[in-house]
């Protein structure tokens, strides 16, 4: 098959992406050229397991098929994380520096102005980055009218750009969620951070339930659900299995489902955990991949430690996203520069707005919307 075929864009029938290199690894997959197995929302725990125990090659091959039969396995999507409100949070989330109740490096601010949070939205569009993500740390929005007029001015700027955007901003009520949707917010992301059995561990001052009523409120009012979890926080393999039972079994599956690894932080309860081994990374990825087929899933916190071979195994188990940029809230995070550089040497681009398919479904509802 001449290359000058692929470069005028003609790809003959069948012609996966895959084969667009004349060499294969052995973990890569090509495109099935029936249709993809239609999503389920029936999981069980054991049968989630037992994906998720499974021999590791194996694993990030199923999880690689799963990837080519639902998404461009080129691409990736390019997020930039921004804290819009630092510190002082009422919570004690035990891996956070942001919270009040531990002594950290990090201090508190008040919540930023309109222009400087628009300025960083710019910059990282400029860097190839097509969603904004904005984190506020607090519980709730109870009682800010004032900031919180402020968050959707933020989102109906950064829209306006051509980008998606996403917010985190503690528990959410249905009305609040109405108005976010309304203001343009794309995505919204509440954590559920690890499974309902060992959360106790790790928070007390909100319940698993709070969290998943502020996901069902967001979910109801037609933004896209993003969440995951964090690995690295004392759990064990069955826990990091009933995280993605969890979100499998929603009315919807999460648009994306971030995987975070831990970083320790001097003065929070978690600051002497270990890292993460890499293969538990991987394998938790893979298994989200294949229960989730249609979810974005977001190598996310720590990624700046793992090595560019690392993370291209992470890519081939089915991880298809990451953030960019200058910082991520709290934690450092790889740079515009050396993601772009890494990205250019394995063949991999990153996705426009609005391309994953969910996400586009919710953009086209908001417009049919908008014009009734």
């Amino acid at each position: 098959m001449s290359r000058l075929v692929l470069r005028a864009g003609i790809r003959p029938s069948g012609f996966s992406i895959v084969q667009q290199s004349r060499r294969f690894l052995a973990t890569v997959a090509p495109k099935s050229s029936s249709s993809a197995p239609a999503t389920r929302y029936d999981w069980s725990h054991n049968e989630i397991q037992e994906i998720y125990d499974g021999p590791l090659l194996d694993l990030v091959y199923r999880a690689s098929t799963v990837h080519r039969q639902h998404h461009d396995p080129s691409k990736i999507q390019l997020c930039t994380l921004m804290n819009i409100k630092t510190g002082g949070c009422s919570e004690d989330c035990s891996y956070c520096s942001q919270s009040s109740r531990y002594s950290t490096p990090t201090k508190a601010s008040p919540l930023l102005e309109v222009e400087p949070v628009l300025e960083a939205a710019r910059k990282a569009k400029a860097n190839g980055s097509t969603r904004f993500c904005m984190g506020a740390a607090w519980r709730d929005i109870s009682g800010r009218k004032r900031g919180f007029q402020r968050i959707l001015e933020m989102v109906r700027e950064v829209r306006a750009m051509d980008m998606e955007v996403c917010t985190t901003l503690g528990m959410l009520t249905p009305e609040q969620a109405r108005q976010l949707k309304e203001a343009g917010l794309t995505a919204y992301n509440h954590n559920l951070d690890t499974s309902r059995e060992f959360y106790p561990q790790v928070i007390t001052t909100r319940s698993y339930d709070d969290r998943l009523g502020t996901l069902n409120a967001v979910r109801e009012a037609g933004i896209s659900v993003c969440s995951g979890g964090i690995l690295g926080l004392g759990e064990a393999d069955h826990d990091r299995v009933g995280l993605i039972y969890e979100v499998a079994r929603m009315p919807e599956h999460p648009e994306s489902f971030p995987v975070n690894a831990l970083v320790p932080i001097p003065g929070t309860p978690l600051e002497k955990n270990e890292r993460v081994p890499h293969d538990t990374l991987v394998r938790t990825i893979a298994t989200a991949r294949i229960v989730l087929p249609e979810t974005i899933v977001r190598l996310a916190a720590g990624r700046n430690t793992l090595s560019e071979a690392e993370q291209m195994m992470c890519f081939m188990a089915g991880a298809n996203a990451v953030f960019t940029g200058e910082q991520m809230l709290t934690t450092p995070c790889s740079p515009w520069d050396v993601d772009k550089t890494m990205m250019g040497k394995w063949g991999l681009k990153g996705m426009d707005s609005f391309e994953q398919k969910n996400v586009a479904r919710k953009e086209d509802a908001a417009l049919r919307d908008s014009v009734r």
